[in-house]
């Protein structure tokens, strides 16, 4: 079975690629730091600094492998050649909320980057679903539950 591809902007790409480049130069030489520290202070089974700073490396370790797994399995999509005929990944839209009178303002990302509280929504999320090739003027309805949402796209364009 093949593996999942990981939907990426190039800031997204940038933003993991620094975030590796962080903790394998900068977080494991610290950690290690930490380590001999605690290592100088005598018997390891009595020491709370020893294994914190262990289960921390166990931690930086994880992520360092979470995120080259991710970027092996990147797809990166160039939002400067998203068109804004219709709604796709990499796009800013502007939708009115019909239920709630308000606009809302999304950018559709892939699943990685999704995060909801600064406006970046998944095409695989409900809204971002719906959303994704619709045009200008196309009123979707998205199923959150049990309610029914309707959003009207008001405004496609590239994120900038």
């Amino acid at each position: 079975m093949a593996e999942k591809k990981n939907i990426l902007t190039r800031a997204g790409l940038k933003k993991l690629e620094d975030e590796l480049n962080d903790l394998k130069v900068n977080k494991r030489s610290e950690i290690s730091k930490k380590i001999g520290e605690a290592r100088e202070q005598g018997d390891l089974s009595e020491n709370a600094e020893y294994d914190a700073a262990k289960d921390e490396q166990r931690d930086i370790e994880a992520r360092i492998e979470e995120i080259e797994e991710i970027l092996k399995n990147a797809e990166v999509v160039d939002e400067d050649e998203a068109s804004t005929d219709t709604v796709n990944i990499g796009c800013r839209v502007i939708v009115h909320d019909i239920h709630y009178d308000e606009d809302l303002e999304f950018m559709i990302v892939g699943s990685t980057e999704a995060n909801s509280l600064n406006g970046m929504i998944s095409n695989e999320s409900p809204v971002g679903h719906a959303l994704i090739g619709q045009c200008v003027g196309d009123v979707v309805e998205v199923e959150i539950g049990d309610d029914v949402d309707s959003y009207r796209i008001l405004e496609i364009t590239r994120n900038v």
